[in-house]
């Protein structure tokens, strides 16, 4: 059985498709990850270009550096890909539309890791500060985030009227 995973960016403006299981699932802790981020990490992981395509637009692309290229969604910023220069692409596994699918199995760059990580699961939890089933749907309602699922087209016609 071929395995075949799709995602995107959260606007849907960038959609993805690959094929085959995902290699060297890691969370990068690199300090340029954690600016692309905007986090403490990154989530990424390969496949072989010839087994990825773009199913809807392209993403911009920034040289972090000489080596590596970053594509990101030009629409919305939601940061994609990791592209080294090699005989495959990193995918951000947070982009992908069933990203529990894929378990990081290391780590990199641990000089540059958060010494608290270890605390994390200690943190109290403020239930006060989860939404409710009412504030879910609410936000449900009026999102404007892609389904985690492709589609035809996207934003959906009575979207792109009341814009």
């Amino acid at each position: 059985m071929t395995i075949i995973l799709t995602g995107g960016c959260q606007c849907g403006a960038v959609r993805y498709r690959a094929t085959g299981e995902i290699g060297f699932p890691h969370l990068c802790h690199c300090r340029m990850c954690q600016k692309a981020a905007g986090s403490y990490f990154m989530p990424l992981g390969g496949v072989k270009w010839e087994n990825f395509s773009f199913t809807r637009g392209e993403p911009a692309w920034f040289h972090s550096s000489e080596t590596v290229r970053r594509g990101f969604c030009v629409q919305c910023g939601t940061p994609l890909f990791y592209d080294g220069g090699s005989d495959h692409i990193s995918i951000t596994l947070g982009s992908l539309d069933a990203p529990q699918g894929v378990r990081p199995a290391l780590q990199t760059n641990l000089a540059h890791k958060m010494f608290w990580f270890g605390a994390l699961d200690g943190l109290p939890h403020d239930a006060g500060m989860d939404m409710t089933p009412d504030e879910e749907k609410k936000v449900a309602a009026s999102s404007r985030q892609h389904p985690d699922h492709d589609t035809e087209s996207w934003p959906p016609e009575e979207r792109e009227a009341r814009s």
